[in-house]
């Protein structure tokens, strides 16, 4: 594969290496084979013996390593009996879709991306290593389908639609009609969004919109030129820490950040800094066992109390971007406070690297995420002290409603168009603009038409999304009259207005005006 993958594999393959070296597992393989088994029969009998006591194991997360684990051993018995590694890409039809139990995100990597068109999964969850870095490589993924593997046949017709988490195995002809038809559907207007590309993202009423895209891995770069993106607004830095074994030393951060600057060509790239803790363990930091994590030790509140960890990462992206721009944000701020300490990080290794004579870069702009409510009631004292902010609207939304968004039962009752969301928003865009510092929302709100219409109706200016979702909000914009929007939405949000259908006003604006969603 091209360079891009072959990083990447080798991120995943130290996940591996972790588990090779571990000198408890070997030792009890060779234990067993001096009782007398074959150097196969040994690994098959200490894997199951780790199996059982790790599925005794409650903590999802752990549970989860044991399909890296038996991966791993499996692999060592293909070693053993001499066998070829996995099926090479070569072999592999073409559409290919995989059903399985669950896999390692190595073992992943080793189909070839350009024939793989999906992956059904009995165990894993959205949040597994393998569902983050198919997610990352554009496959289409549905984890959780019991009993798929016995049911499903080698060349079977399955058909996984990744967007509703849906799988249908064997489909009527009816069945197979409708989706065919909304695949043709979808080709039509990707083909139509490809001519696009070069157009000016631009209001019909002459708003200058910037539309940038969301990536975590140095896969999605490329991706940039194609969908047609201004930068790249939101760099999740931590996706490199997920798919590695053991913490990624100074010279492998700066090694990627300095590819993934490389590929930018110029464009802006605002990278985010570590955000793990949470729901996103690494495996080989100790994860504490926390009531609730989402409000936890997480992000800048990890990197704040583990100032080493976060230094190694401001110091690998100094490096990486000498004589070049950086933008950093810093996620997970509740109080101006913590985004100064962070400040004063860069600061004390900006001037080590200076004294040091190394080159540093020819402009830092540092920003902060915002996503936490208690930001709201500080935006005049923030925007002293920041270069930029950037709304993080699915944390924003979580918080601020008090609504997880993984639980459905919760999660369908809450509309993220709803009054009092866009208020806030709307408080955030104002602070913003009057103190003339630049804002971008990404988030999920920013991918859909419907909604992103209503953030520039709001007053944002810089939206950034995942890269499928480009097409659709330029589509949009450039069928946009925002002023007229504008001046219809604003007074739906001062108190005292009659009507609090917010999305419903929004369809019918979108449906009379003609704007194409």
């Amino acid at each position: 594969g091209d360079m891009a993958a072959m990083g990447e594999h080798r991120e995943v393959l130290e996940a591996y290496r972790m588990f090779a070296h571990d000198r408890g597992w070997i030792r009890k393989i060779e234990e067993a084979i001096r009782n007398g088994l074959t150097a196969e029969a040994a690994v098959e009998k200490v894997q199951s013996d780790m199996r059982a006591r790790m599925l005794r194991q409650t903590d999802p997360y752990l549970r989860e390593r044991l399909h890296d684990l038996d991966d791993l051993a499996h692999r060592l018995i293909r070693e053993l009996m001499g066998r070829e590694h996995g099926p090479l890409a070569s072999e592999l039809p073409q559409d290919a879709i995989i059903v399985a139990r669950n896999m390692g995100a190595a073992e992943l990597l080793d189909y070839g991306r350009d024939r793989l068109r999906g992956l059904v999964l009995e165990e894993g969850g959205p949040t597994s290593h393998v569902a983050i870095v198919a997610r990352a490589l554009g496959i289409p993924t549905v984890g959780q389908v019991e009993d798929i593997v016995s049911m499903a046949d080698g060349d079977d017709a399955i058909i996984v639609d990744g967007e509703s988490g849906e799988v249908q195995l064997r489909p009527p002809p009816d069945v197979e009609e409708a989706y065919a038809e909304k695949v043709r559907f979808r080709a039509r207007r990707q083909a139509q969004y490809r001519r696009l590309r070069n157009k000016p993202s631009i209001t019909k009423d002459g708003v200058e919109i910037t539309l940038q895209m969301n990536a975590g891995l140095l896969v999605d770069l490329p991706q940039m030129a194609e969908a047609g993106a201004a930068g790249v607004g939101l760099f999740r830095t931590e996706l490199q820490f997920m798919v590695a074994s053991s913490f990624p030393r100074k010279s492998e951060q700066q090694a990627q950040y300095k590819q993934v600057l490389d590929a930018a060509e110029g464009k802006p790239i605002t990278f985010r800094s570590l955000d793990i803790g949470g729901d996103k363990v690494l495996p080989y930091l100790r994860s504490i066992q926390e009531e609730n994590p989402a409000m936890g030790w997480r992000a800048l509140r990890l990197g704040l109390d583990r100032p080493g960890l976060l230094r190694t990462q401001i110091r690998a992206l100094l490096t990486a971007a000498s004589e070049r721009d950086l933008k950093l944000m810093f996620p997970m701020v509740a109080t101006v406070d913590e985004f100064l300490a962070a400040k004063s990080l860069v600061e004390r290794e900006l001037k080590h690297l200076r004294r040091h004579g190394h080159a540093v870069p020819d402009d830092i702009r540092l920003g902060v995420m915002v996503e936490v409510p208690s930001l709201l009631f500080q935006m005049d004292e923030l925007l002293t002290h920041v270069d930029f902010v950037s709304v993080g609207s699915n944390d924003l939304f979580q918080f601020f409603c008090a609504v997880d968004r993984g639980n459905t039962r919760v999660a369908e009752r809450f509309d993220t168009l709803n009054l009092a969301f866009l208020r806030a928003l709307k408080t955030i865009v104002d602070a913003a603009n009057s103190a003339h510092v630049p804002v971008t929302l990404c988030g999920e709100l920013a991918g859909r038409p419907l909604e992103a219409m209503a953030l520039i109706g709001l007053g944002f200016r810089d939206l950034s999304m995942s890269p499928s979702s480009l097409g659709p909000v330029k589509a949009m914009l450039r069928s946009l009259d925002a002023g007229r929007l504008s001046a219809r939405l604003l007074p739906r949000l001062e108190p005292g207005h009659p009507e609090s259908d917010i999305r419903g006003f929004l369809s019918r604006f979108a449906e009379d005006m003609d704007v194409s969603l």
